[in-house]
Formats: structure tokens, C-alpha cells, sequence
């Protein structure tokens, strides 16, 4: 699924989705990896939403978002409660969406200049 046509200079953004990798600009990321406007994070390890725990979310945390987006596959797939109250107690929204949901919501919100942070799983192959 093609994105975004356009290429904007002033952040990154997601081209590209399919099954095995996703596109941020022009290089696709065949494993899992947490994406702010300003700078990405590739091999995140985290391969499943269950796999989620404090020391997943610490580079997410790090980068003081505003608001999470969790791409969580090609299915939607909720985080346990812990994972979820995490966030919640700093005051940072969380999102769960499929990965391609997950893409188009980062771009629109990174376009408008938003504190936004998505991590997207990725099955290792």
C-alpha cells in the first residue's frame, strides 16, 4: 500500500506498507522499530505485542511523546493492562492500530507538527 506520493523535508515519514517490512522515506524496515518525526530507532525487540514490558517501552518513553501510536501487526492486538497503564500514569496517550492504520495516523499527526511517536512490530522472519 502505497502512503505518501509527496516527500516532505522537515520529518520522516512512512511510504510504504506491506506483510514483511515498512518503508520510513526510502528505506525499508523489515524488523520492528519505534519512529518519531526527527529520528527512528531500528531493531526494536519486540516481535509480538506480548512481548511488551518496561524495558520494551523505555526508548519510547525516551523520547517524550505527546501521544503513541502502536502498530501492533497486520492484525489489531491490544498490549496487557501494565503495558497500557504505563503510559496512561505519565500522561501520555497510547493508540493501538494495525500497522497500516498506525502509518497513516503518524504521518498526518507528524505533518501537523505533533509530539508523535509510533513503534511498529514487525514478525521476525
Amino acid at each position: 500500500m502505497q502512503l505518501s506520493l509527496n516527500r516532505p523535508g522537515e520529518y520522516l515519514f512512512i511510504r510504504k506498507v506491506d506483510i514483511g517490512a515498512i518503508t520510513v522515506v526510502d528505506r525499508a524496515l523489515a524488523r520492528s522499530f519505534v519512529l518519531a518525526p526527527d529520528r527512528a530507532i531500528e531493531e526494536w525487540p519486540v516481535a509480538a505485542v506480548a512481548e511488551l514490558d518496561e524495558a520494551a517501552i523505555t526508548p519510547i518513553l525516551e523520547l517524550a511523546p505527546a501521544v503513541v501510536i502502536l502498530g501492533s501487526g497486520q492484525r489489531l492486538v491490544f498490549p496487557a493492562q501494565h503495558v497500557l497503564a504505563a503510559f496512561l500514569q505519565r500522561g501520555i496517550g497510547l493508540e493501538v492500530m494495525d500497522n497500516a492504520a498506525a502509518a497513516r495516523t503518524f504521518n498526518v499527526l507528524a505533518s501537523e507538527g505533533r509530539r508523535v511517536v509510533a513503534a511498529f512490530i514487525l514478525p521476525v522472519a
